[in-house]
């Protein structure tokens, strides 16, 4: 199956770049992985360590009928080193899985030193250019935090304005909590029902949601210039700031829009935006936030329609490298030709740079980009992952060009295609995409072992 001829550079020894040094080296090919730690630090790690955790040590719930837990179910399906090695390290933390940082990372550390077909390169990568020369594959994993020559590279190759240097995301709320009767769909200056939902503010509504907006608790207590912003998005609650009129006059303006409620156009008014294909989730239209969590969910439950509000997603506004994925990369997180021409070689981008948000969904797309890399490497076309599967509706939208407006996203329902009967229950429907996502999962890991690239079932644990 591998050829210990083959030589695949990763830059980056984080959980990305850490899984698919650990996948390809299984498969007999041959990974120098470049680490720039310990010799250059960063302000937020603190050892040398590779996939050391840096924010949180959860790894969100093991629930088998979440989004996060069927992601969870897919890495351990497809023989994940990581998620192993985090099994091994748990911390008690209830329903998630938890771990002990130091011990989880010295363990993945260990697994990598110890494999006869790792090199480990401690040093700084300063350029793709000179990255992809004296390889056959080269999979980028620098992370969020990828900045200097390297984030320049990046930016010649793919365009300046295909790379975001802060993140800054609007919420997005699952369709079925939304409330309908206090909602109306419009787009602005047409009649009748539009694109758009609507959630009309009365004038009192509006300002004593304008009050909490901006007394409400911030993550980054600073003001960011509109350069430091991808697509100069500025925080609603910093716009409020600036006069309590001012969000209407923005995001929140009602001109062109008729409540068909009273005939009237309203004080102000939201629009919220499908978010996918299937209007299973919508985005607050220009709300994008640095507001704590608790926070939003307080004080954007103040709009009308949203008080029952399920979060797909939270803004979330902080320093976060990411290119603009749906426009560079195909589903298996590969350069799409135009781009890829100037190198000679195939080139992967896994983990956050990519755009996927969270720990495990890092962990997958390095898994992922290694599949796909076997099997390039092996001249064959890698097996298109279903998108009923959790990181398949991920790939689907990340990667999907039609996809506007980019910001990282975590697997969640919101962006997984409807079942083909609708389940007003949130657990049965939740149930319900889990026990598709399997069946899907199980398809995929069978033509995996067909292909001799996962081992049989009865092959037993690490």
């Amino acid at each position: 199956m591998g050829d210990s001829q083959r030589v695949v550079r990763i830059l980056g020894a984080g959980l990305a770049g850490s899984e698919a040094a650990l996948q390809l080296a299984d498969r007999g090919i041959r990974v120098e992985l470049v680490e720039m730690r310990p010799e250059v630090g960063t302000a937020v790690h603190k050892t040398g360590n590779a996939a050391e955790l840096v924010c949180s040590n959860s790894l969100k719930s093991t629930n088998p009928d979440s989004a996060a837990g069927m992601l969870k179910a897919e890495l351990s399906a497809l023989g994940s080193h990581l998620i192993d090695a985090a099994m091994r390290n748990r911390v008690a933390a209830g329903g998630a899985l938890a771990v002990d940082r130091d011990a989880f990372s010295s363990e993945v550390t260990a697994r990598l030193c110890a494999h006869p077909c790792i090199e480990i390169s401690r040093r700084l990568a300063r350029s793709l250019d000179e990255e992809a020369v004296g390889v056959d594959a080269l999979i980028v994993a620098t992370g969020p935090l990828t900045e200097g020559d390297l984030a320049q590279s990046l930016c010649e190759a793919t365009g300046a304005d295909n790379l975001a240097f802060f993140d800054a995301a609007a919420p997005v709320v699952m369709a079925e909590s939304l409330d309908r009767e206090k909602l109306f769909s419009q787009s602005r200056y047409e009649e009748g029902a539009g694109d758009y939902l609507n959630a009309p503010f009365s004038k009192e509504e509006y300002e004593a949601f304008a009050q909490e907006l901006v007394g409400a608790e911030r993550v980054i207590k600073r003001e960011f210039e509109s350069k430091d912003l991808f697509q100069a998005c500025q925080p609603i609650e910093e716009i409020a700031r600036t006069g309590i009129d001012a969000p209407r006059f923005g995001a929140l303006k009602p001109v062109g829009l008729t409540d068909p409620r009273t005939g009237r156009r309203p004080w102000a008014a939201l629009q919220l935006r499908a978010e996918d294909a299937h209007g299973e989730s919508y985005n607050l239209v220009g709300f994008q936030t640095n507001l704590t969590f608790p926070e939003q969910r307080r004080v954007f439950r103040m709009i009308p329609g949203l008080e029952s509000a399920e979060f797909a997603r939270y803004g979330v506004m902080h320093r976060n490298t990411f290119i603009n994925a749906p426009s560079l990369l195909d589903s298996n997180l590969r350069f799409r030709p135009e781009i890829e021409a100037r190198w000679g070689v195939p080139v992967y981008v896994a983990g956050q740079l990519a755009g996927t948000e969270g720990y495990c969904e890092a962990i997958r797309s390095g898994l992922h980009a290694s599949l796909a890399v076997v099997a390039e490497l092996s001249g064959e076309k890698p097996l298109p992952l279903s998108e009923d599967t959790a990181f398949g509706a991920l790939m689907g939208y990340a990667t999907n060009p039609q996809t506007t407006g980019y910001q990282p996203m975590h697997v969640n329902f919101g962006i997984m295609r409807p079942l083909d009967e609708r389940i007003r229950n949130k657990r049965e429907r939740y149930a319900a995409y889990a026990r598709r996502g399997s069946e899907a999962l199980a398809d995929y890991c069978g033509q995996l072992r067909q292909r001799g690239l996962l081992p049989s079932e009865e092959g037993g644990e690490r």
